[in-house]
Formats: C-alpha cells, structure tokens, sequence
C-alpha cells in the first residue's frame, strides 16, 4: 500500500528532527544510507539547527585541550586534540598534521578552530591561515591576505579573532595589525575582515566608538599579545589609545569597534606581570596576574563584569598563587563550573578558582599545550568550498 504525500513529509519531518539530535561521529556515516540523507546532513540549514541543538545539550560538560605531539613515530608539526570528560579522564579524538610548524591556535567558535603560523609570507603578503573543525576531521586554508603592511617585518605585531555572525549564519575573523614599540610614536593599529560565506578579505578603518556614545575615541596604538576573546556576539581585547587602555570590543553584526571600560584603579596595589581575559561562568573576566606591591606575595585578581557593558558591575576576587610559567585559558560550561588550565614547567595544572581546588593532568607524550576550550562537536565546514580533509 503506497503512502499518502502527507504521511511521506510527516515521515521527512521526524526523521530531520530526530538527526538534528544525533552525535557528530553517526552524522557522517549517516551521509552514505541514502542521496537524500547526505543532502540533508550536509545542507547549511541542516548544520545550523545541528548545532544549536549541541550547544542547548546539558551533556556540552566536557573540555577540550589542543597540544603539539612529542611522540617519536609523529612529525613536528601534529596538533592532537584530547578532551577532558566530565569523569576527569582524557580522550585523544584526533591530530592533525598542520603544514606549518610555527602554528598558533588564536581563535575557536562553534567547534572550529582558528590557527596562523608565524612566519611573515611575501608571495602571500602575510600569514599563513586555517580554519579546522577536529570532530569532522576538515580545515580550510583562508585565501592570502592583499594587504600589505608598512611597518616592516621586524617591528608589528598581529592578533586574530574567529567570531560568529547569528543573523546571518556566517563566521568572521578580525585580524589587527599593530606596531609595538613602548615609549615611541606609533602608526594606528589597522584591520582586516575575513568572511566564510564570501571566502574574502576586507579592509577595515578602526575608529572606537565611546562607551558613553557621545565621541570616537579614534585609533588604536596596540593590543595585548593573546588572542581575540569571542563573547556575547563581539571579539574582546585589551587595547590601548596613546596612554588610555580600555577593552576593545568588535561586533560581529554592525562590525563597529567600541569601548568597553576597565575596572577603575584596577592595578592599585599590584605589579604587573600579565593580564587577560576570558568568559568565567558566563560573565566576561578580566585575569589579572601580578605581585602585590605591599608584601611581595604572588596574587591573581579576578574581575568579573556581572552585567556586560557596565563599568559598576565589575566584582573582585582575589587568589593567592604559586608562580606559573603560563597562563592560557578559562574553561567554562556556562552554569556548573570555570576552570583556569595553567602550563606549568613539567605539568599540565587546571585549577578551579572557586574552590581552590587543582588538578594535575598525566598526558603522554604532550609538548606543550597552546589551547583550552570548552567544546561543542559540530558540522561546520562540511559544506564549504575548498575543505580539505586530514
């Protein structure tokens, strides 16, 4: 007996919905049951509604950490990935053998990561740049920038940003290029945007708009050296306007640059080592690692922007601490916990600023570890043009 066209697309309908719940892993075997089932996996709107169900999972617990192999049998440049499960065990889930050895993670939104080498390219006019999403085992190498820099090769800077743009479904990566030279005059901080859906890059004039809206602030002289901070829609990081610093934040969608002000006589009392910032428990955070001024004690001061834009909301908490060699992300899952992963000499720390509590962490063969995250496995990149597979 033939089925009524109604009953066929109720059929359609609940089988999309019941992949839309489906891990990662099934989906991509599942391509090959049928034409149809391979349309509908690898389709933009498919991918979407994929991943928004993965991010509102409550099973999202885990944490991912990205490090370079030591192991005899692998090249120099293989990045691994392992993942950090909510039973406190680890996983390895993938590696990726990157063309380049000097390779930096700078960025990671929605299950991609963002990576750039550091080596100045002349025929490319600029650095060497990948997109890869390690749960379909996929990464794009950007098109070369046409922008090229007249600071020379010896004195710029350069930070990158992978941002997700809601309203159209589309991802961006905001790269600023900066010259570092303290105590000297230096040119404005310039900007370039890359879009996936366009496979380009643009050229963009940086002018801050005030926190108060009533002025530009203008340029930008330098940045702080870590990777843009992808929260709330916009690309955060520390900047600085000829002695004024202050938190430069970008928007995804309007693509405006504006102030977001620091906590007020945030340093009073403490030197300086390093400051960053991440997402603790949903809120953005201001780690700032030093020596306090008055006992010579190793501190770390957390401040945290309880309601996101308003300079009165920021709240301290104040940690005491051992010397660490580096420090390099916040893990968070959104509501349960928030921990600091900290690369210390011969192990691999994470560290709970709320309960104090440590952990270390045995991983064979791990050279150094260059990123944390707190990952949600999606489809990204299984549509896109010019995707290669590891």
């Amino acid at each position: 007996m033939s089925q009524s066209p109604l009953f066929q697309l109720l059929l359609d309908d609940l089988v999309y919905e019941i992949l839309t719940w489906v891990p990662v892993k099934s989906l991509i075997r599942f391509r090959c049951v049928s034409k149809s089932w391979y349309s509908t996996i690898t389709s933009h709107k498919f991918i979407k509604t994929h991943l928004d169900r993965a991010k509102s999972s409550s099973n999202n617990n885990n944490d991912y950490l990205l490090y370079k192999s030591q192991r005899m049998s692998s090249s120099p440049n293989e990045l691994c990935t392992i993942v950090h499960n909510s039973d406190r065990t680890l996983s390895e889930i993938s590696s990726f053998q990157i063309p380049d050895y000097f390779v930096y993670i700078v960025g990671f939104c929605n299950g991609m990561f963002l990576s750039a080498d550091d080596d100045y390219d002349d025929y490319d006019h600029g650095h060497a740049v990948y997109l890869w999403n390690p749960s379909i085992r996929k990464y794009k190498k950007l098109p070369p920038s046409h922008f090229i820099h007249p600071f020379g090769h010896s004195d710029y800077c350069f930070t990158f940003g992978l941002a997700y743009h809601y309203q159209n479904n589309d991802y961006k990566i905001l790269k600023l290029i900066y010259e570092y030279s303290p105590g000297e005059k230096v040119p404005p901080a310039e900007a370039e945007v890359y879009t996936l859906s366009t496979d380009s890059w643009r050229r963009f004039v940086i002018s801050v708009v005030s926190s108060s809206g009533s002025r530009p602030l203008g340029s930008v002289d330098y940045l702080n050296e870590s990777h843009l901070l992808f929260f709330n829609g916009a690309l955060h990081s520390i900047a600085c306007s000829e002695d004024y610093k202050f938190i430069l934040s970008f928007d995804a969608n309007d693509e405006r640059f504006r102030e977001i002000l620091l906590p007020q006589n945030y340093l009073d009392g403490v030197s300086l080592l390093f400051e960053a910032l991440a997402v603790f428990k949903g809120s953005l955070t201001l780690f700032v690692f030093g020596e306090a001024l008055a006992d010579k004690s190793n501190l770390c001061h957390l401040w945290v922007m309880k309601e996101y834009g308003v300079v009165e909301s920021w709240t301290k908490k104040t940690i005491q601490r051992k010397e660490a060699a580096e420090f390099f992300d916040c893990i968070v899952d959104g509501t349960v916990k928030g921990e600091c992963y900290t690369f210390w000499p011969f192990w691999k720390l994470s560290f709970d600023p709320e309960s104090l509590n440590k952990e270390i962490f045995r991983i064979p063969n791990a050279g150094c570890i260059i990123n944390a995250t707190n990952f949600v496995e999606s489809l990204v990149l299984l549509d896109g043009i010019n995707i290669s597979q590891e």
